[in-house]
């Protein structure tokens, strides 16, 4: 089995930053993407911000130059740092991965999601 378990989410005032953190475990031959995707309630869930395996980022027009995708490849983790942030910011984070568990076992895994609340 795989997991991604993500961390560092909260309540912070606009202006403010946060580091998203997210592992991956378990049964992993090897990670294609990663990435992290945002969801408010009652609307679909949009892309973030995306790193390859070989280090290419994409972000969305609304974070681009105010957050920084990482990640780190013998940890098997992911990260998100958001600075600036705004009340439109707000949503639940989830994590995200393309996972092979072996060379012919390939699908996205995600995680349970990290509440993130910009409010004054």
């Amino acid at each position: 089995q795989v997991q991604l378990v993500e961390s560092g989410g909260g309540l912070v005032q606009p202006g403010e930053s946060l580091r998203l953190s997210c592992a991956a475990s378990g049964n992993i031959f090897s990670i294609n993407d990663m990435g992290w995707y945002r969801q408010l309630p009652g609307k679909q869930r949009d892309m973030v911000a995306i790193i390859t395996s070989d280090v290419s980022t994409n972000y969305a027009d609304s974070v681009r130059g105010r957050f920084t995708i990482s990640r780190d490849g013998a940890k098997n983790m992911v990260y998100l740092q958001m600075n600036s942030l705004k009340p439109e910011d707000t949503a639940v984070y989830y994590c995200y991965a393309d996972i092979s568990r072996s060379r012919s076992l390939r699908r996205n895994y995600w995680g349970q999601g990290t509440q993130v609340t910009v409010s004054s």
